[in-house]
Order: structure tokens, then sequence, then C-alpha cells
């Protein structure tokens, strides 16, 4: 034997001994017996598929169905293998255990033939089924309408309007503070509550005793009126990252400074040893704002005040507006950084040096998030969808609530509230301006208190909304955008009147809301509404969806499609009317189509094959309003759970999909559209194949022949039509601006919420629209002065183009809704804008 050959067999050996040791490791006291041969390969091919059927659903579709066949070798059946017309390709293939499939995209009037083969996982076939023959059902004579009969819908009607509901508020404690300004607990931790007083103490309250507490920290500030100990926030990893970060004013060598350190600390005790993350000098001992917090991005940002003084009188053009100091500015750093702290590659500025403590005179801070702040005191992120919510005290009339987004300019001292404030000074074109969501005067109070949006557990109509008060008048309110009106469209909803001075509002770990007074705490109790209609929690419950399987609609829903689709992500859309009995849909000398009360307009989103989202937006019986409801569909999409308040959600493959919350519905359907969007007559003057006929058929015609339309549409081919922004057999022109009228134009017309004068409706000529060759409105996104809102030859130069192309940014459109860059609509809009040569 030569040594290769006892070398191998060494190996072989030794192998087989471990083996055994291996086997008599296991319970039982193990075994020499070998271990037991594996089963023989799977040869044997899965049954023939049996009783296969065709059926023509439609002139252009034709439905196979089979018998499910069996695998007898045991690698088990995997599926199946549709065959058309002897081809030896197969067509489709289908996962067992389903035995249907549609082939669709046929011609009609078309004989067609099926087979099917079985396979099983080892890859065995089994022979052909006995074919099924159909013909396709022959094209509708001309004139022939996709439905015959209106549907009766009895079942999917709108409901009344919900009541807002109101709040009572229940002491949290016994104990007295000494002008306490915040309270928050720690992450993951629901045992203790922090209570932080502006003179440099935090006091720690167990919920075991919520009337006793222990000192979790001193440390000095320079406190009185607005300075102090002004924020506290935990790191979002503690306390594996123990560090405590602490807001506060201190003077030093006469110079009143705020300061933004890190304390490594636990759950029991303030650490001793501060690390100075940021300083920032301030000329003024007020508008110091000092609340921090982290947000979804792991980010520590930071609100301060303008400077102090009165209306911000720090320069030609205010700290506010100044970009190269980090007063009246929200900024954001990343304190898992280099030392002391990093800048976010997103900044708006990112690319510049840290900013002094004084300012600079040139070069712009890359601290900064956002702009234009007179001085931000309490503000917070949605827990649910990540906003940022900043309230901004006023001057000496209006007091504000902004959702603040990167790289946004909210006004100050340009403007107070949505009103000019010194509109003469260099730089404060109002339609560079964001304007708040809410605001009120002050009859109603003098110094605003931010809150958060309620995610806890209670059952109110007021969960997804922001609650924020004053600390003047003790009011508390909610923003709820659908009841403004035209005359105070951003009046907020009084919620409760108190007689304290609401100085902070506190966040539980359960998303349960606590307002702070200056010497005490209490928790919000909602109490149920009075009157109003109740939303269903789940959408098989409300009418609109098959009581057999919530994945169709309810029989009385017409369906419908549109011919310029707004942007979602990627998502596909099916989409249906349900018309309350007896009445009809008003179509408006321009075409918009007005619908009666009742009404309820359906919409599915798709993602690949699953159901992500069904969206009901309707018209309020009891007061005309439109109101728009979101549902997220299960993983097992048997039904789908109402989504209040919005909030985003990983739907896989690292998308990131947005539920709109009720404000953010009417945001998008305005008024001045006419709330429903889409269906007007130039976007249904198109064929559709209708699926309780399978007949394809125009759309007017079809709601006209069912008698829907007011008056009626008897000759839809007199009538204008919009084209689809992706068919290329429509000129690009017109595709274009279809696209802009879709998602666009719905804010961006006469009588429109933005400031803008752009009318970019389909109808409107390019040299109306006040967009084309026209200087921009709000802020030239830093490509300066040859910066155009649609720059005739120069999409890079074109606002319109560059908005489009942003998300998860205040510059971005739309502003909601969208997380993903529609890449085609930039790239149609691009072409279009190149190959223009004038307006």
């Amino acid at each position: 034997m030569n040594i290769v050959h006892l070398d191998r067999s060494v190996r072989w050996l030794v192998g087989v001994i471990l083996v055994g040791v291996l086997q008599g490791c296991g319970g039982g006291g193990g075994s020499d017996s070998d271990p037991p041969p594996p089963p023989p390969p799977d040869t044997a091919a899965p049954s023939v598929p049996g009783n296969v059927s065709a059926t023509a659903a439609s002139n252009s579709r034709i439905d196979l169905s089979w018998t499910a066949s069996t695998d007898t070798g045991g690698s088990g059946l995997s599926g199946y293998r549709i065959y058309r017309d002897n081809s030896a390709t197969a067509l489709a293939t289908v996962t067992a255990p389903a035995t249907t499939y549609a082939n669709t995209g046929l011609t009609a009037s078309t004989q067609y033939s099926y087979t099917v083969r079985a396979f099983d996982v080892a890859g065995n076939e089994s022979a052909a089924s006995t074919a099924a023959n159909a013909t396709t059902q022959a094209d509708p004579a001309p004139g022939t309408p996709g439905l015959d009969t209106r549907p009766s819908n009895t079942t999917c009607r709108a409901w009344d309007r919900p009541a807002s509901g109101s709040i009572q508020l229940q002491s949290f404690s016994s104990l007295t503070f000494s002008s306490s300004i915040a309270m928050l607990q720690a992450p993951n931790d629901n045992t203790n509550w922090y209570v932080v007083e502006q003179g440099g103490t935090i006091k720690r309250l167990n919920t075991s005793n919520l009337n006793n507490f222990s000192t979790y920290g001193m440390i000095p500030v320079t406190s009185g009126g607005e300075m102090g100990l002004l924020g506290m926030a935990f790191h979002p990893d503690f306390p594996t990252d123990n560090r405590v970060f602490l807001s506060y004013t201190l003077r030093v060598g006469g110079q009143l400074l705020s300061r933004i350190s890190s304390f490594p600390s636990t759950a029991t005790a303030l650490g001793a040893t501060e690390t100075v993350l940021l300083t920032v000098n301030q000329p003024e001992d007020n508008h110091n704002g000092g609340d921090i917090h982290f947000g979804p991005d792991g980010y520590l940002y930071i609100g301060l005040g303008d400077g102090g003084g009165g209306g911000d009188q720090h320069g030609s053009i205010g700290n506010g507006q100044r970009l190269t100091t980090m007063l009246g500015k929200m900024l954001r750093i990343d304190v898992d950084g280099s030392s002391p702290y990093a800048i976010p590659s997103d900044n708006p500025f990112a690319s510049g040096s840290r900013c002094p403590p004084e300012g600079r005179s040139s070069g712009n801070c890359p601290e900064i998030y956002a702009w234009g702040f007179r001085n931000p005191w309490r503000w917070s992120f949605d827990r649910g969808s990540g906003e940022l919510w900043v309230a901004d005290v006023g001057q000496g009339q209006w007091e504000e609530v902004n959702t603040v987004g990167r790289g946004g300019n909210y006004g100050w001292r340009c403007r107070e509230g949505a009103h000019d404030y010194s509109a003469g000074t260099t730089g404060c074109d109002s339609a560079a301006l964001i304007d708040p969501v809410t605001e009120y005067d002050h009859s109603l109070g003098t110094a605003i208190t931010g809150g958060y949006v309620y995610r806890g557990p209670q059952n109110t109509t007021l969960k997804g909304r922001y609650l924020f008060g004053d600390s003047g008048s003790g009011r508390i309110w909610a923003w709820l955008p659908e009841r403004a009106t035209p005359q105070a469209p951003r009046a907020p909803t009084q919620l409760a009147d108190t007689s304290l001075s609401i100085v902070s509002f506190g966040e539980g770990n359960d998303g349960e809301l606590y307002v702070v007074n200056y010497n005490s705490l209490h928790r919000i109790v909602f109490q149920a509404p009075a009157g109003g209609g109740t939303v269903p929690t789940s959408l098989s419950a409300t009418g609109c969806v098959s009581a057999s399987d919530a994945k169709q609609p309810a029989a009385g829903l017409i369906p419908y499609a549109i011919n310029a689709p707004f942007w979602s992500d990627g998502a596909t859309k099916n989409r249906w009317i349900g018309l309350p009995d007896g009445q009809n849909i008003t179509v408006q000398s321009s075409n918009d189509w007005d619908f009666p009360n009742g009404t309820v307009l359906m919409k599915n989103f798709t993602v690949g094959t699953r159901l992500i989202e069904t969206r009901l937006f309707m018209r309020h019986p009891n007061d005309s309003s439109w109101g728009g409801y979101t549902y997220a569909w299960n993983d097992a999409q048997t039904d789908a759970t109402l989504v209040t308040g919005g909030t985003t959600r990983d739907i896989g493959n690292g998308q990131r999909w947005i539920y709109p919350s009720e404000g953010q519905c009417v945001q998008c359907h305005t008024n001045a559209a006419g709330g429903s969007l889409g269906l007007e007559t130039a976007q249904l003057n198109r064929d559709f194949l209708y699926p309780q006929t399978g007949r394809t058929a125009n759309e007017l015609f079809t709601l006209n022949h069912i008698q829907t339309l007011t008056p009626a549409i008897t000759d839809p081919g007199a009538q204008p039509r919009m084209p689809d922004p992706a068919d290329t057999s429509a000129s690009l022109n017109d595709r274009a601006r279809a696209y802009l009228h879709t998602n666009c134009s719905q804010c961006h017309r006469q009588g429109g919420p933005t400031p803008s004068t752009m009318d970019l409706r389909y109808t409107t000529p390019l040299a109306q629209t006040n967009a084309c060759n026209a200087p921009p409105q709000a802020g030239d996104m830093g490509l300066g002065a040859s910066a155009r809102l649609i720059a005739p030859g120069n999409a890079t130069n074109s606002i319109v183009v560059n908005r489009v192309n942003r998300r998860r940014d205040a510059n971005a459109m739309p502003p909601v809704g969208s997380d993903q860059i529609d890449t085609a609509g930039v790239a149609l809009l691009t072409q279009w804008i190149n190959g223009m040569t004038g307006c």
C-alpha cells in the first residue's frame, strides 16, 4: 500500500469513527448502527392535471382551471406549466396549490388551445393534460357600453364626519415642582420619569410611587426668564450608549451661552463628566429655544431662537434669515460621528466647516437643518410618521405651528405666522417662505407651546392628530385641517380651556401625552365625542368590499381608470366609485366633476403581487366635507386595518410606504381642485375593460349609458382627452403637461393653497402658467440667478424638475405622500424642457 492510499484510508477511518462518536452523543445512549440510508431519488412524475377547462372571460382574456395533481415520488408537488397552441415553451408557471390562470392580452374572436403539465420539486414533469379550447369574445359593437345597468349601491356609503372629541386633565403626581419645563422617559424604560426644572435640577419619579422623587442630577446654569436648563434627551441606544444630553444657558465672562453637552449616566444618576458639544453665543436673555430631541434618523436636533430682543433686530435681515449664524434655526448634528460632533451629509449646507459660537460673516453654517424661526420653544417628532412639528412663539400678533422639512425657510422675521411682518427686508419675497400649517392670534393666547401627535392606546378620534397649547391662556388645541374653513384656513380646533401655565408637553414610551405646568404635571384623558360618524376599524366592515373576499369591491361599486395617473411610488392602482343610489355626478362647465354627499371613492394600491393599502375618500353626508381614510393590508391578504393619523412602514425590498393621515389627504385633495382628483372628463375619456361584463368600452359613454352623469355626455369624441404621460405615441408636450396636471395642479392653480401663482392645469396655455421662463417664487434651490420655474432649453436650471427630483426635503414635490422619486416622470419633464425653444 503506498502512502497516498494509506493517507486516504486514515482519513476514511477517522471519518467513520467521528460519525460513530457523534451518533453516540445523542439522547438514548447512542448506537453502533449505521445511519439510515438516504431516500431514493424521486424519478416519478406527478399525476396529469385533470378537468382542464378554458372559459372566455372577455374579448381579451381566457380563464383556465383544473383539478390538482398528486405527487407520489416524495419530493412534493411544485406547480404547473401552462402551454398554449402546441408551443414547446411554457406560456406561464403557476405555483401550487393554485389551480387557476388568467391569460390576458389576447385577440378578440380568436380560438386558443391550452394544456397543463404538473411538475415536482425534483423537476419531474407530468404528461400534458387533455387540451382545452376557448374562443375570446368578439369586440363589442361600436357604441356598446361597458355596463348595461347602473349597479345598486346599498352598502358603500360615506359615514358622517366623526366629531373631534375633547380632553380632560388628570393629576399625574401630587408633587410640586419648581419651574418644571419638561418631562420624559428613557428609551425602553417605562419605570422612570424625569422632570426637568429650569433652575438646573432633574428629578426622577419611579412609576411605583409617583408622589416621591429622587434627585437625578443638578448642573450649574444661568436661569430666570427664558434662561436655564431648557432641554434633555437620552441617546436612542441608552443605556447601551449611556450618554444623556442637556441643553442649557450659562453666562461665562459676561457672555450668555447656549450649550449642548453630554453626560455619561445611569438610569438613576446623571454623570458628573460633561462633554461640551456645541456652544452658541446669545446676544440677549430671551428667545433661547433650547428644546432637543433625537430624530428617527438618529441625529440630534436642536431648536434655537433668534437671539432675543424684539423683532429680531440683529443685522439687516435678522438672525432668523441669516445663514451664517445658528440662531433662529433648527440644527441637526451627528453625535456618533467625529468629536465633538459630525455634520450629517445631507444637511443643506453640509460642506462647510463647523460654525463658531458667534457665527461668521460668510459661509453658511453646516449645522442648519431649517431656518426662519423666532423662538421654537417646544417641538417634537411624530413617532408614527417621523414628521417634525415645530411650534414657534410669535412676536405680537400670531402664534404658529410648522411641519418642518430639511432646507425649509419658515419665514421669521419676514413673516409672523402667515402674515407679513417686515416684508420690505431684502430677501423677504413672501412666496419664498413656507407658511405654517396652523396659527392663532393673540385674542386666543400669547405664547405657543408645542406638543405631540397622539399615538397612544386610548380610543379617540384624535389619534394621529397634533395637540398643542398656550402658556399664556392655558388653552389646548388640535390641528384638524378638515375643520378649517376658507375664511380661517389655519384655525385650530380647541379641546380645552385650562387655568394652567402650559410650558411643555410630555410623551410616554406608550404614546400617552402629558401637560407640564410650571409646578405640576397632568395626564391627558381623551373623552368620547358626542355625535358624528364612526369610522370602521377594518376594511371588511366598511361595506365597500365583498363580504366573502375583501380584495374584491362590493357589487354596487363602479370601476374606473384614468388617463394620467398620479405617481404612487411604483404601485399599481385599481379604482372604484361608490355613488349613492338615485344621485348623479355633476359635470361642471370646467369639465371637472362634482360628487353628491355620501359618495365614496375607493382605491387599492398593489406593490408587486401584494395589496399594500386601500384608501377611501368620501364626501361626508352631515356637512358636505371631504375626508380620507386609509387601511393597511395584513400579511395574509385577508383584510386591512384602519391607520389613524398616518404612518410610514417598511414593506420589504428596502421600500418605505407612506400611509397618509387624514390631514395629508385633504392637503392634496384641495378645495380648489374640487376635492376629488382624477375624476374629470378629460381623464375618463378612454376605453376600459369592465370586469363585470368582460367588455371594453369608453368610460364616458358607459357612465352616461347607466345614467350617472348630469348633464349627459352623449358624444365622447367631442370631449377633451388627456394623454397618458407614458404613451410615447402622444406628443411630448401633451404628455408632460398631463403629468404636471395630475401631480402638481391640485395645488398649483387659481385659488390653490400655495403662495405661488403657477397654474399647471393641462388646459392652461403654457405662456399663461406663470411658470415658463418665470423666476422662482420659493427660492432658487442653489441654482442662482439663472434659475427659472421652467427654463426653456435647460432642465437643469428648472425649479419644477429639481423639486420633482427630491424626496424627504422641504422643497420636494409633491410635499407629502411619496417616498420614492418618479425617475420616469423626471426624465419626461427633462426631455420636454430641454426641447423647448420658448414659451
